[in-house]
């Protein structure tokens, strides 16, 4: 009896310590959507005395929040989709390939994950300036002078759409190899023999075969890549510059460093619409994430 005792006492004891945790992680998600919708917010806790979305309608119409949700949107979303098309092929190629540098090769990319960004950024910034500098004496005498500045925020390597996708691309693909590869090694052979067998060529398997069987690990690349790219400060602020081009993470910025008192409201407000679609693209991708990193396919 009395070993029942301490063993209720000692599983209360840890409930309980959970439960602290727990509250002190959800607390500033709770203070987020309380300030969000709170027209007199401030930076203490506290329930809205009324419900107002009058600090959503002012991201949209007092500051470009519509532009930099839809800068990020872009930026984000192209690299994710830059780096599906690369992992997807590349890591069914050094699935399939049986070489000795494949090994060496693996573990060489993934130092990009290991280096930390700020150590790369002065590296990064020459090299997309030197590529920035090539782009222009490659548009400058095929564009008129008057759409020559727009023209580069659009395939410019440094503040321009171009060169951040490709850089946030660059940044991420190697997480996504590994997955990738990891994935199609639990693929077996036969199904893509089997296809060959009834004459399928390469783009039929690769249409009725590779992809629906490849659609976890995918949906896991694209995840990984999308958060790690959405959730990105420091590349913005280094190679983004025009306020055309502002994203959603240098929106925050510029609200939280007002010359005048913060208005907490606003900011939870950009907060809050920034974290929606993470959570969008978690949502769709969490029924892929069990099979990936469950063993794959089965059977």
């Amino acid at each position: 009896m009395a070993e029942r005792t301490e063993t209720a006492k000692a599983a209360a004891s840890r409930y309980g310590l959970l439960l602290v945790i727990s509250l002190y992680c959800i607390m500033p998600f709770l203070w987020l959507l309380a300030a969000a919708f709170d027209a007199d917010a401030t930076l203490f806790l506290k329930m809205p005395a009324q419900f107002s979305l009058t600090n959503v309608f002012r991201v949209f119409l007092e500051q470009d929040g519509l532009r930099w949700l839809m800068n990020s949107l872009i930026v984000c979303g192209l690299s994710t989709v830059l780096v599906l098309f690369l992992a997807g092929f590349g890591g069914y190629a050094l699935s399939r390939t049986q070489a000795w540098w494949k090994r060496p090769f693996l573990y060489s990319i993934i130092l990009i994950r290991v280096l930390p960004t700020t150590a790369l950024i002065v590296p990064l910034y020459k090299v997309m300036l030197s590529g920035n500098q090539f782009i222009a004496s490659v548009v400058r005498p095929v564009v008129d002078p008057e759409y020559f500045r727009a023209t580069m925020r659009i395939v410019g390597f440094i503040d321009g759409y171009f060169g951040l996708i490709v850089l946030m691309a660059t940044m991420h693909l190697p997480l996504a190899l590994w997955i990738m590869k990891t994935f199609f090694d639990t693929v077996p052979r036969e199904y893509e023999e089997a296809a060959i067998m009834d004459g399928a060529t390469f783009a039929q398997r690769l249409r009725r075969v590779l992809i629906p069987l490849a659609m976890p690990g995918l949906a896991a690349s694209g995840l990984f890549a999308f958060i790690a790219a959405w959730g990105d400060f420091l590349l913005p602020l280094t190679f983004i510059s025009s306020p055309e081009l502002r994203m959603l993470p240098l929106g925050i910025y510029s609200a939280f460093l007002r010359t005048s008192e913060i208005d907490y409201g606003l900011l939870a407000a950009i907060a809050t619409i920034y974290t929606v679609p993470a959570i969008i693209a978690f949502a769709f991708a969490r029924r892929f994430l069990v099979q990936t990193f469950g063993g794959g396919l089965k059977g």
